[in-house]
């Protein structure tokens, strides 16, 4: 763990519980760049760690405090989500600067932080969720590439056994919102959806694999 502290936090709001975990991801050119810009005070944004991507793992604000990550957000109709989560950024340039897979190395250190995250807070697998997950309408991170199915395989987030019984298109908006989703866009949140739970084709349409997957993601919130 090496220590790379952010001037960037305040204090939580009294007797709220750490119940979220956001994963993020930089978006940016380099790990240097992005470790300036959560120091930056200019900046206004942190996260309680960073991830390079050969695997380092940066601790940047102290778990009791509310870092600056998650930005205007909402999840199961809560809106201080910076306040009751720990945020966690991978280096990874995103989709502005070329996408690219996250290294088996970054994920093996990510899966360990999540699970040391997990034991020390009462976070429900509902609650693991990505930044486009909080903010559908503003946010794309981690992205399609980051491996979900492979986490809650390991105990981190959830993911359905199978899919459930295809429901109606208009029983959709209702559905995300059972997970937890913002639906002031539905189109967003829908797409959203798609990044973390049907990352094979995210293009917003509720197409029936959708709809099947959405309906058995909705039985496990």
């Amino acid at each position: 763990m090496i220590e790379t502290p952010s001037p960037n936090h305040n204090a939580r709001p009294d007797g709220q519980p750490v119940d979220m975990l956001v994963v993020h991801y930089t978006g940016m050119e380099s790990c240097a760049a992005a470790l300036a810009r959560l120091c930056d005070p200019a900046a206004e944004v942190s996260a309680h760690y960073l991830i390079d991507e050969d695997g380092a793992v940066h601790r940047m604000v102290a778990e009791d405090r509310r870092a600056w990550h998650a930005g205007v957000a909402a999840w199961r109709g809560e809106t201080d989500v910076n306040g009751r989560s720990i945020g966690v950024e991978l280096v990874n340039p995103g989709h502005e600067f070329g996408y690219r897979n996250f290294p088996e190395a970054q994920m093996a250190a990510f899966r360990d932080l999540a699970k040391e995250i997990l034991a020390r807070h009462p976070i429900p697998a509902g609650n693991v969720v990505g930044h486009a997950d909080v903010a559908p309408a503003r946010k794309m991170d981690p992205g399609e590439l980051f491996d979900w199915r492979g986490l809650a395989a390991d105990g981190i987030g959830l993911w359905p056994a199978a899919p459930g019984v295809t429901p109606e298109e208009s029983a959709v908006p209702g559905l995300l919102a059972r997970i937890g989703y913002d639906t002031a866009d539905p189109a967003a949140a829908l797409t959203a959806f798609q990044r973390h739970f049907r990352p094979a084709a995210v293009d917003g349409v509720a197409d029936a694999e959708t709809r099947a997957q959405l309906a058995a993601v909705a039985a496990l919130a």
